[in-house]
C-alpha cells in the first residue's frame, strides 16, 4: 500500500513540527505550510489524502480553506484545528463540510484517532473491505421513491463527516435505521453503534447510564459500571428521542460534547471521548427550545446538520417493495411460505395514510399474516381503520393526539373477555361467538395480553 500524504496548514512553527513528527510516526508523508495561498498551490500541484488546517491564518482562515476544498476537492477529508473552547468555530467548520476538528492544545491520541478515521475515507481502493461489504449488502433503507433517493445520497455525504447529525422524522419513519446507515457507511463501521432511547431511562439513573460509575460511589453501586459513552468509544452513540432528556442531563450532555470527555460517577479523572453523536426525535426541537424545555446551546451542538426522514405517505411508490420485504421476513421467521397480497388489498394499503409510518405497516402485515386463512392476504385481513380512504393532502395529527387505537384495543379486549365469560373460559367457543377462527382468536389474545 502506498504512503498516504497529509497537508498541514498552521502558521505556528512549533505546531507544524509537532504535527509532522506525530504523523511521521504513523508512517505518513507530510507537507506543511503556514498560509492559505501556499496551501491552495500545493493542493493544485500534489495529491493529498487528508488536510489539517488551523482556523486562524495570516492570509485567511480555515473556513475559507474548507469551502475551497469542498468546491474543488470534495473527496479530500479536511479537519480543522481550533483554539480551546472555540466550539462555535468548530461547529461552523463542520457545517461548511469539515470532516472533524481537534482543539488546542492538541491531544495526540485524539489526533491519531481522527487521522486514522479520515484516512479510511481516502484509500484509493474506495474504503476498507468491511465498508464495501456493508454498503452492498444492507437493505435497511428500501425504496426508490425520489425522496428516498435523495435521502440515500445525503446519507452517503454525511457518512464521510464526523459532524453531529439531528435526524427529524415522525414516529415509526425509520430514524434509527437512517442513523445505522450513516454509521455503517462511514469510517467507524468496525466500531460499536450504540442506540439509546432517552425517554426510557429513569431520570435518577441517567447520569450513571450515560457516564458510568465506580464501585462504592453511591448506595447500590456494588460494581464498576461502564456508561453508554464508554460503550460507544470509537464508534457512534445514537440518542433517540433526545427531546425527552431532563434539563439537568442536557447540561451534562452538552459538557461531554464540548469537552469530548466524561467523568464517571466517583472517578477522579476524566476519560477522553472519541464518539460520533447522532440524535433524533419525533418532536420539533426548535419548538421545544422556544418552550423552554430544551437548551438552545445543546440544540445548536446536536443540530449541526439536520436530516429529515420522509413519512411513508410521501413515498407510496415504495409500498409494494416494502410489503414484499416485510412478508418475506415474516415468512422466514415463522418457517412458512410468504403470503401474497391481493390487488384490492394492495390498493387499500396504497390509500392508507400510515400515521405510524413503516412501523405501522409492519404491524398491519404481521396481523394480516396471522389472520389470513389462505396464501393471499385480502382487504378484510388488513383490518385498516374504517376511515382509511384516498390519500389526504394534509398530514395527520401527531400520534399523541390520536388515542383511537388505544380506544379500539380497549373495546376489543372487553368484547373478548365478555365472550370468554359467556363461554365459560372455552376459547374455541368464545371465538365462535365472536365470528372468529381459533387462529384469529389466539392472535388477539396474545396481542392484548390475555393469553396467560
Amino acid at each position: 500500500m502506498s504512503i498516504q500524504n497529509v497537508l498541514i496548514i498552521d502558521d505556528e512553527p512549533d505546531i507544524r513540527e509537532l504535527l509532522e513528527i506525530t504523523l511521521g510516526r504513523m508512517q505518513l508523508h507530510t507537507r506543511a505550510t503556514g498560509t492559505v495561498r501556499e496551501a491552495k498551490r500545493l493542493l493544485c500541484a500534489e495529491h493529498f489524502d487528508l488536510c489539517l488546517t488551523d482556523m486562524r491564518l495570516p492570509d485567511g482562515d480555515g473556513i475559507e480553506l474548507v469551502e475551497h476544498i469542498q468546491a474543488y476537492y470534495p473527496e479530500l477529508p479536511v479537519a480543522v484545528i481550533t483554539a480551546h473552547g472555540s466550539m462555535d468555530s468548530a461547529v461552523q467548520a463542520l457545517k461548511s463540510g469539515a470532516f472533524d476538528f481537534v482543539s488546542k492544545p492538541v491531544d495526540l491520541k485524539i489526533l491519531r484517532d481522527l487521522v486514522g478515521s479520515a484516512l479510511k475515507l481516502s484509500r484509493s481502493d474506495g474504503g476498507t473491505p468491511a465498508m464495501k461489504q456493508t454498503v452492498s449488502t444492507r437493505d435497511n433503507l428500501l425504496g426508490d421513491a425520489p425522496v428516498m433517493r435523495q435521502l440515500k445520497g445525503t446519507i452517503l455525504k454525511l457518512a464521510r463527516s464526523q459532524a453531529p447529525v439531528y435526524i427529524l422524522g415522525e414516529s415509526g419513519s425509520g430514524k434509527e435505521r437512517v442513523a445505522r446507515e450513516i454509521h455503517h457507511q462511514g469510517p467507524r463501521v468496525d466500531r460499536p453503534f450504540v442506540p439509546v432511547n432517552c425517554g426510557a431511562i429513569p431520570a435518577e439513573l441517567m447520569e450513571s447510564e450515560f457516564f458510568g460509575h465506580l464501585k462504592g460511589s453511591f448506595t447500590g453501586a456494588v460494581a464498576d459500571k461502564q456508561g453508554l459513552f464508554q460503550a460507544s468509544q470509537g464508534g457512534t452513540l445514537f440518542l433517540d428521542e433526545v427531546a425527552e432528556l431532563p434539563l439537568h442531563m442536557q447540561v451534562k450532555l452538552l459538557r461531554a460534547i464540548q469537552e469530548r470527555a466524561i467523568k464517571p460517577i466517583g472517578a477522579a479523572h476524566e476519560i477522553a471521548l472519541d464518539v460520533r453523536i447522532l440524535s433524533a426525535s419525533h418532536k420539533d426541537l426548535s419548538r421545544e427550545v422556544r418552550a423552554g424545555r430544551f437548551r438552545q446551546d445543546l440544540f445548536y451542538r446536536l443540530n449541526v446538520i439536520e436530516l429529515r426522514v420522509p413519512p411513508l405517505r410521501e413515498r407510496r411508490a415504495d409500498l409494494p417493495l416494502l410489503a414484499e420485504h416485510i412478508l418475506s421476513r415474516l415468512a422466514e421467521h415463522w418457517g412458512e411460505t410468504p403470503r401474497r397480497i391481493s390487488p384490492d388489498a394492495m390498493q387499500a394499503l396504497m390509500n392508507y395514510d400510515y400515521p405510524g409510518n413503516v412501523r405501522e405497516l409492519e404491524n398491519i402485515l404481521e396481523r394480516a399474516t396471522t389472520l389470513c386463512e389462505s396464501g393471499t392476504i385480502r382487504t378484510e385481513d388488513l383490518q385498516l381503520p374504517v376511515s382509511a380512504g384516498p390519500p389526504t393532502q394534509q398530514p395527520p395529527a401527531p400520534l399523541e393526539q390520536q388515542p383511537l387505537e388505544q380506544h379500539l384495543e380497549h373495546q376489543e379486549k372487553q368484547a373478548i373477555l365478555a365472550a370468554l365469560e359467556q363461554a365459560g373460559g372455552n376459547r374455541t367457543a368464545a371465538a365462535r361467538l365472536l365470528g372468529l377462527s381459533f387462529r384469529q382468536m389466539r392472535y388477539r389474545l396474545k396481542k392484548l395480553g390475555l393469553d396467560s
